[in-house]
């Protein structure tokens, strides 16, 4: 799954990267953040018209947009902190996801994500009825070559019947990152004592997409199922590094680029 992730590179960084044409200057004002928890406002990078504009081709926009997607028929927006991931085996056929699969498909930038994991020790001690709530070690995974971690994602429009058109909390704009099974292969790079491959740390994984997927993932005009279907294939194994992370990551109150900081073990209590 993807609960959590960091993303510190700013509007002028991610133009440069994605070919970004259009995004609003308030943009330029948001700051790193390096603990995106669901609910929080994210970065994200669609191709679409840009409104009341007298040429419709698709423009690359960097938007905000709201983690926790909120379909469009539904009646009140409560279940959004549920709607935060799409199974990629799934996406085309639930409810929830589909038309947005089909239509409105957007990459979530981040730095990298950050995936917990019971130590053996905790979990043996659950087993064992000694402790109820294992403590877990938190890892971060992030492109071992320092690259953007592009997530495959999916945004939708909810109006809220409750306001007036003209007020600016009439329409939320909300997304949800896609998640595959995690690979079973070896990390780039791993810590000497943890998990050898994503698979060990966590069954599920955001869906990373490749700069040679990025224009086909967003074209609106590409919404046949099958052919995009075809896009949500793993990457190719090997692109991706882990490491222990400090538990304070686990507060979503604490923020700072001290989080990303590898530490030479797992802290103790928390062993693999």
């Amino acid at each position: 799954m993807c609960g959590r992730y960091a993303a510190s590179r700013g509007p002028e960084d991610l133009a440069e990267i994605f070919g970004i044409e259009k995004w609003e200057p308030a943009e330029t004002l948001v700051e790193p953040d390096y603990n995106v928890a669901p609910t929080k406002e994210v970065f994200a990078v669609l191709d679409r018209p840009l409104k009341d504009a007298p040429d419709p081709r698709p423009v690359r926009q960097l938007r905000r947009l709201k983690w926790g997607l909120v379909p469009s028929w539904a009646k009140t927006p409560e279940g959004a902190a549920r709607m935060i991931n799409a199974r990629a085996e799934t996406v085309h056929e639930k409810p929830s996801f589909r038309r947005a699969f089909a239509a409105r498909r957007c990459v979530l930038p981040a730095d990298g994500y950050y995936e917990w994991v019971t130590g053996k020790q905790e979990r043996e001690l659950e087993v064992e009825g000694k402790r109820k709530r294992p403590r877990k070690q938190p890892y971060f995974v992030t492109p071992a070559d320092g690259s953007v971690f592009a997530m495959a994602g999916l945004y939708e429009f909810w109006r809220d019947r409750t306001l007036p058109d003209d007020h600016p909390g009439a329409w939320w704009v909300t997304c949800s990152v896609i998640t595959t099974e995690a690979e079973t292969t070896p990390l780039a790079a791993a810590p000497p004592e943890g998990p050898a491959s994503l698979a060990d740390i966590h069954p599920r994984m955001p869906l990373m997409l490749t700069p040679d997927r990025w224009d086909a993932w967003l074209d609106p005009a590409r919404t046949d199922p099958g052919e995009l279907r075809s896009l949500l294939a793993p990457p190719p194994p090997g692109l991706l590094r882990a490491h222990p992370v400090s538990t304070a990551v686990s507060n979503v109150r604490n923020n700072g680029p001290e989080l990303l900081k590898e530490l030479a073990a797992p802290e103790e209590g928390t062993l693999f």
